[in-house]
């Protein structure tokens, strides 16, 4: 059936197979997991005004969607925009005009979620629903998600310099493939500043604070990923994707926040990456820095975790390389071997870089 290919070939390919298999089973269960049924958990609104006629239409609102809406009360409209600019809510309705106030720019989904909560209760009163949005966009990203399709460029340019330089550059000592992964996120994040700031004008202005928060997203998946591959190697593209696509897109907060997803989505945002990018940028940009040096922190403790990991494994690859040293036999019996072996990692090395790259 293999006619003249080498023994052991038909298992070479299975095995090479089970990459994009396994990346095949990890999207689908990620993304249809994440994004295929938003439901409100605990969303946030309130209903504005006092008076009993308030306390019991958001009691109502409480006893007719159980634990899908967080439902509480605000006294009056700037209190009411003062909870959307310090994104503690995602909508407050005002019942004597009718009148939805949301905040888009944290997250256009929720506005909508909470927009379909309010129609039915404005008709009910016998008027249209009035929205009125507190916090808007940019004009260059209307809906908001811009930044999500940012931060998987981002994403994209670290995790694919991981491959190439784990593969292509694994005879380099680790602090010479450190410095690549230093200007590797440098030209990354320049690369996604750009995109945010005059090519597509996704933020207006903070492009300073933005390619701060690029460089430190997109250097702490290049050391992690850098470190991995010395434990990894020909498994890394994989391990890589799982924590930087599978997981970090879909619990960004980018399409859908947590109070619209799943338990497991929604914990994970409290410290992803991709969230503390995400969050971060609108922080900074539309909400007047609110709670930005939470997302700063989990950027930075990402980026720890990635010079760490560099750390361990320049450690571990310096005893592998004396542990050979020792082992090596300098007689012209062991030359042959050594020189196959070696031929051998050559050869691996120049394969696994074929296969990461083109994944």
């Amino acid at each position: 059936m293999l006619g003249s290919a080498p023994p052991g070939t038909l298992r070479h390919v299975v095995t090479h197979l089970l990459t994009p298999l396994l990346m095949c089973l990890g999207m689908g269960l990620a993304y249809l997991g994440a994004f295929a049924h938003p439901e409100p958990h605990q969303l946030p609104v309130a209903v504005v005004g006092s008076g009993a006629q308030v306390e019991v239409l958001a009691q109502e609102l409480h006893d007719k969607t159980g634990d899908a809406l967080d439902v509480r009360t605000l006294p009056d409209r700037a209190a009411a925009e003062q909870a959307l600019k310090t994104r503690d809510i995602t909508g407050a309705y005002l019942p004597g005009s009718s009148t939805l106030l949301v905040a888009t720019a944290g997250s256009d989904t929720s506005a909508t979620a909470t927009e379909k909560v309010f129609t039915p209760v404005a008709e009910q009163q016998g008027e249209p629903l009035h929205v009125t949005d507190v916090v808007p966009p940019a004009s260059g990203d209307p809906t908001g998600q811009g930044v999500f399709f940012l931060l998987v460029a981002l994403s994209i340019g670290a995790y694919a310099s991981v491959a190439a330089l784990g593969a292509a550059g694994s005879a380099l000592p680790m602090r010479t493939r450190a410095l690549f992964v230093a200007g590797a996120s440098f030209v990354v994040s320049l690369i996604g500043t750009a995109f945010a700031g005059p090519v597509f004008h996704l933020v207006d202005g903070h492009l300073w604070g933005l390619w701060g928060m690029a460089w430190m997203y997109a250097a702490g998946i290049l050391f992690l990923g850098i470190g991995l591959h010395t434990f990894l190697k020909r498994w890394t593209t994989l391990g890589v994707m799982v924590l930087f696509v599978m997981l970090n897109f879909t619990s960004s907060g980018g399409i859908f926040r947590p109070e619209l997803q799943n338990g497991f989505f929604g914990s994970l945002h409290a410290f992803w990456n991709g969230a503390g990018f995400i969050e971060g940028v609108r922080s900074l940009v539309y909400f007047g820095g609110h709670d930005l040096a939470r997302s700063v922190w989990t950027l930075v403790i990402w980026l720890a975790a990635g010079l760490a990991a560099v750390t361990v494994a320049g450690i571990v690859e310096r005893r592998r390389k004396a542990t050979e040293a020792v082992a090596a036999s300098p007689t012209p019996l062991a030359s042959g071997p050594a020189r196959a072996q070696h031929a051998g990692e050559l050869a691996a090395e120049e394969e696994e870089m074929e296969e990461a790259v083109a994944v």
